[in-house]
């Protein structure tokens, strides 16, 4: 088996990996690097050419790993391209997104290279895209070879799913994204136990010791008690949300949280991707059984549409909690710009529920300590922290031991290392040095070739 990981940048960012067994090349994802524009935030496709691609294989449906899958299927025009079956449902929205995304960034004088791709171009291409149930082995046939794929329950969002791939007498297992804990709307993850020559596993919270005494059903009660403080105090909380899963959680859990008179009263506010995605959430629901989620907490918690206007650094009129997008509150997204107008002002909160990047604006505020300026570049606004600003343990991503005990048990020959920042990799390729000290450790450079 060789391996190439096609993410320029190595880290977390434009997740993408070309894996061949035999004569068979296959892709596994094609992401998109949040912190980056136009042809930069793509993997490096120009590994591809003069190549065929037997089959693309999708984990889930965030953008960091479907953001340039219509670019590549523009290149491989005869290759099919498989993800379970929630993903399928979910995965023409979320490109349709982006596209939308990337027009309006043209518009702002964004890079030359944008859109990277049209919505005509994606109504051309879902066609090629099949659903696959999770537990059901399908082979898939190229030149000579065959490998049987069997898709297995990932947790972290609806439709994500770790990879087992057989071929001939290789047995792989590429973990995805992965959380093994129970969220409210969906289960933990599935995995099969027992051994594979072959583990890619994410690493995303490498760097992240274990709270001994925080779980997600104490902090979800804490996020909720915050809220309930900061709205008796006239404040307004502001939660920068993830538009695909996180939403939907954090909606089921304010649901339960007022029908058992636990949520002050107070007006929710959220718009955007997010709750468009709930009719989606709530197909997949309804088809599959694997989450749980009605739209009709949405209509039993009387949300409301975040104002059109958001003024930078001016406070809003209307108190209340208002759930906005981008989880990792970025530049000109409604999170920012809600921030800068909270931010100085004792009365109200901001709390992060899922991963920061450091370098993105939700994360330096995350190390910005009380009484010191934050700078809003992007709206030309400064402003003294002032505001209640916490972090809530609430990731999607499995704890770093979780994670660990799955690769032990795995006993693998080789294991590689992906999707984490440096500092995370670094702490699992130390344990699995001092655990399976005859394991292969690899931690890929970016473009370079690996016989695995």
């Amino acid at each position: 088996m060789k391996l190439i990981d096609l993410n320029r940048t190595g880290g977390i960012g434009a997740n993408s990996h070309l894996i061949r067994l035999g004569d068979l090349s296959i892709l596994v994802d094609c992401g998109l690097h949040p912190k980056l524009s136009g042809r930069q935030a793509t993997p490096d496709l120009a590994r591809l050419r003069g190549q065929t691609l037997d089959l693309i294989i999708v984990t889930h449906c965030h953008l960091d790993h479907i953001g340039s899958l219509p670019l590549v299927m523009r290149e491989q025009p005869n290759t099919p391209v498989i993800m379970t079956t929630s993903s399928r449902i979910l995965i023409e929205r979320m490109l349709h997104n982006s596209a939308s995304v990337m027009m309006r960034e043209k518009a702002e004088g964004g890079a030359a290279d944008l859109p990277l791709y049209t919505h005509e171009e994606i109504d051309r291409y879902t066609g090629r895209m099949t659903g696959l149930p999770f537990g059901h082995a399908k082979r898939f046939r190229g030149t000579k070879d065959e490998i049987e794929i069997t898709f297995h329950h990932a947790g972290h969002v609806a439709g994500a799913a770790g990879v087992e791939l057989r071929h001939k007498h290789r047995h792989i297992f590429i973990t995805g994204d992965v959380l093994f804990d129970d969220q409210r709307i969906l289960a933990g993850a599935k995995f099969p136990a027992g051994h594979f020559d072959t583990v890619i596993m994410e690493t995303t919270r490498g760097a992240t010791e274990r709270h001994l005494d925080r779980n997600r059903a104490s902090e979800l009660a804490r996020l909720v008690e915050s809220i309930n403080q900061t709205i008796k105090r006239g404040g307004s909380f502001l939660i920068p949300v993830f538009a695909l899963g996180r939403l939907q959680e954090l909606l089921t859990v304010l649901h339960d949280a007022r029908k058992f008179g636990k949520l002050t009263e107070c007006p929710i506010f959220a718009s955007g991707l997010g709750m468009d995605l709930c009719d989606y959430f709530d197909e997949i629901a309804r088809k599959t059984k694997h989450i749980q989620f009605t739209r009709q907490v949405i209509k039993e918690l009387h949300i409301k549409p975040t104002p059109r206007k958001i003024n930078a650094g001016e406070d809003p009129q209307q108190n209340g909690l208002y759930l906005l997008g981008s989880g990792m509150m970025v530049e000109k997204t409604p999170s920012y710009a809600m921030a800068s107008g909270l931010l100085g002002h004792a009365r109200n909160s901001i709390g992060f529920v899922g991963y920061c990047d450091p370098e993105t604006p939700g994360g330096r505020l995350l190390a910005t300590k009380p009484g010191e300026t934050f700078l809003f570049e992007k709206l030309n606004v400064k402003t003294k922290v002032k505001a209640h600003v916490d972090r809530f343990s609430l990731s999607g991503h499995a704890e770093r031991d979780d994670l660990l005990e799955f690769a032990l048990q795995a006993t693998p020959r080789s294991i590689v290392l992906t999707h984490g920042d440096q500092p995370a990799r670094d702490w699992f390729a130390r344990q699995l040095a001092q655990h399976l000290p005859k394991s292969k450790v690899i931690d890929p450079v970016p473009g370079q070739e690996y016989q695995v």
